[in-house]
C-alpha cells in the first residue's frame, strides 16, 4: 500500500505548519489562554483564508472536498502548534454531522458560514452520568407543534461557550440507555431557553455546561428515532482527527526532549550520552511511530462498514493513550523539574495529550470494547 502524500497534500501540510508555526509560541499561547475568547481570531480567520474550514466539504456544499487524509494532516500539525481553536469542535464534529445528517437546506445555510469562519459549532452529548457511552442519554425531545422542544443538561460542551450552534443529542423514545429513541437537534445558541457556562479546561481549551430549558431546535439532523448511527460515525471521525492531533503534538514532545538531551549538561557532558536516557529517548520514539501507523490506520478506516470502523477506531485509541502516556512521562522525567513548569511548553503538550487520552473514552473503555467484541463473536 502507498503511504506516500500527493503534491497537493504536501503543499497542504507544509502550508498549515507554516501559518500556524509563524502565529503560535508559548507566549502567545498563554495570553491566548488567559484572554476572552480563550482562542484566537487571527488565527481563525487565517484557518479560514487557508480553506481548513471548509476542507471535508463537499463542493457543492460550499467546501473544497477534502478527505479523511487532509483532516489527518491538518490535525497533527495542530497538535505540533498546541493550538487552542475549535476546529474539531466545529468542522470535524460540526461539520460531520451536518455533512452526514443535514438536508440540503441546512447545509446550504451552514457549510459556506462555517467555511468563511462565520459559524461556530459546539457538540453538546457528554452528561454527568453518561460516562464515555453515547447511548446514555437523559435530555429530552417532545413534538411541539411542527418542531422539537428540548430539556436537559449537557457537560463538558468543548467551545460552547463561544458557538453560535449547538448540536445536542436528545431522547425521543425509550430509556436512558436504549440504542434507539436518540435524536440529533440542531439548534441556535442563543435561542430562548439556552444557559451557558463557560470555563476553562486542565488542557487550556474551553468547555462548557449547557442547560436547555424548553429551548426550540432550529433542525433534526437525521431520524429522530434513530441518530446513535449518526453520532457514532461522527465520533469516530473526530477519533481519528485526534489520533493525529496526538501524533503531532507527541513529535513534538519528543523532539523537544531530543534537544534537552543534548544540551542539558550534568557532570561534565550532555545527559543524552548517558545510556539509560538513551533508552528512555529510544522508548519515546517507538511510542511514537506506533501511534503515528494507528492514526494512519484510523484514517483508512473510516469508510468501512460500521462494525469494522467502530472496532478499528477502538484499537486505535487504545494505542494512541498508551503511546501519549509513555512519551509524556518520559518526556517529563528527562526533563527534570523544567518539565511540569508553566513556562515552559513541555508540560502543556503532556496536558493536551492526557485530555485527548479522555475524549470519547479512554484506554481502559476501549479495552472494554474491543473484550466485548471478542467475547460476543466467541
Amino acid at each position: 500500500m502507498d503511504f506516500d502524500l500527493t503534491e497537493e497534500q504536501r503543499l497542504l501540510q507544509d502550508s498549515v505548519r507554516r501559518t500556524l508555526s509563524d502565529r503560535y509560541d508559548a507566549t502567545k499561547r498563554a495570553a491566548l489562554i488567559a484572554g476572552t475568547p480563550g482562542w484566537s481570531r487571527d488565527v481563525w480567520r487565517a484557518a479560514a483564508e487557508l480553506g481548513l474550514l471548509g476542507l471535508p466539504f463537499a463542493e457543492e456544499d460550499g467546501g473544497y472536498g477534502g478527505g479523511p487524509v487532509e483532516t489527518m494532516l491538518v490535525a497533527e500539525a495542530m497538535g505540533e502548534a498546541l493550538t487552542l481553536e475549535p476546529w474539531l469542535s466545529t468542522v470535524v464534529l460540526g461539520g460531520g454531522f451536518l455533512r452526514h445528517g443535514a438536508d440540503a437546506a441546512t447545509r446550504a445555510s451552514l457549510i459556506p458560514a462555517v467555511a468563511a469562519g462565520d459559524a461556530l459549532i459546539a457538540f453538546a452529548q457528554t452528561e454527568a452520568q453518561s460516562r464515555y457511552n453515547l447511548a446514555d442519554v437523559a435530555t429530552t425531545a417532545r413534538r411541539d407543534g411542527d418542531g422539537w422542544t428540548l430539556e436537559g443538561r449537557k457537560t463538558v460542551v468543548l467551545h460552547g461557550d463561544s458557538a453560535d450552534h449547538l448540536i445536542v443529542t436528545a431522547r425521543t423514545a425509550g430509556s436512558q440507555r436504549d440504542r434507539s429513541g436518540i435524536g440529533v437537534f440542531l439548534l441556535r445558541a442563543d435561542a430562548p431557553g439556552i444557559l451557558r457556562q463557560g470555563y476553562r479546561t486542565v488542557d487550556g481549551g474551553r468547555g462548557a455546561e449547557v442547560t436547555l430549558s424548553g429551548a426550540r431546535a432550529s433542525a433534526v439532523l437525521g431520524d429522530p428515532a434513530d441518530g446513535l448511527p449518526l453520532v457514532e460515525r461522527v465520533v469516530d471521525e473526530a477519533i481519528a482527527a485526534l489520533a493525529a492531533e496526538a501524533v503531532g503534538a507527541m513529535s513534538a514532545l519528543h523532539a523537544m526532549t531530543l534537544d534537552y538531551l543534548k544540551t542539558r549538561k550534568q557532570f561534565g557532558k550532555a545527559i543524552g550520552e548517558f545510556q539509560v536516557l538513551q533508552h528512555k529517548a529510544a522508548d519515546m520514539m517507538v511510542a511514537l511511530e506506533q501511534a503515528r501507523s494507528m492514526a494512519m490506520y484510523a484514517t483508512m478506516m473510516l469508510d468501512e462498514p460500521p462494525e469494522a470502523r467502530r472496532a478499528a477506531i477502538a484499537s486505535v485509541k487504545v494505542q494512541i493513550g498508551r503511546s501519549a502516556r509513555l512519551l509524556g512521562q518520559h518526556a517529563v522525567q528527562l526533563h527534570g523539574g523544567i518539565g511540569i513548569a508553566t513556562e515552559y511548553a513541555a508540560g502543556h503538550y503532556f496536558k493536551r495529550l492526557t485530555a485527548i487520552d479522555t475524549q470519547f473514552g479512554d484506554v481502559d473503555h476501549h479495552l472494554r470494547a474491543l473484550a466485548a467484541r471478542v467475547s460476543a463473536a466467541a
